[in-house]
């Protein structure tokens, strides 16, 4: 099994082609952790970019973490906040995917090291150019967020429902 961490996700979103590729060549659907979809939530502007979120991701299924996912995230937590700089849905996150046996496909690889036992795989060879605040770009001849607009067009081998 295989989740997508936030920074994936706004890859796809953007339909980035090495993302979009990548998410082709799957063999099954990944999934989403619940935190993410809220991460990607809060940097929506309005509810018309709430909707067309909630609409593309609804092909993908949601995993939140158990309880016993949240108490090893305190855990992690507060060994690793400071030291590693782990944030607080970042814990989350990775002790969710650890609880499923899953492989966290993220770019983010630096802070979740502090995760005891999570697999995570930067999945293509490239995120999406940056722009100077830390913001995803996206590459030129691509769509921007507000292009996207309604709904991401998954490839037809994933649109399974």
């Amino acid at each position: 099994m295989r989740l997508l961490d936030t920074d994936v996700l706004i890859d796809v979103r953007r339909r980035y082609p090495p993302a979009i590729a990548w998410l082709a060549s799957l063999p099954d659907r990944p999934g989403v952790p619940g935190l993410v979809v809220m991460e990607l939530i809060a940097g929506c502007r309005d509810q018309r970019e709430v909707r067309a979120l909630l609409r593309e991701i609804a092909p993908f299924r949601i995993y939140w973490p158990t309880e016993a996912d949240q108490e090893r995230a305190l855990r992690t937590y507060a060994r690793a906040h400071l030291s590693h700089r782990l944030g607080l849905l970042d814990a989350l996150i990775g002790e969710c995917t650890v609880g499923l046996s899953a492989t966290l496909a993220t770019f983010n690889v630096r802070h979740f090291r502090a995760v005891p036992g999570l697999v995570t795989e930067q999945p293509y060879t490239d995120s999406a150019p940056t722009g100077g605040s830390g913001t995803q770009m996206p590459p030129e001849g691509t769509l921007t967020a507000d292009e996207i607009g309604r709904s991401i067009r998954l490839p037809v081998g994933l649109r399974r429902g």
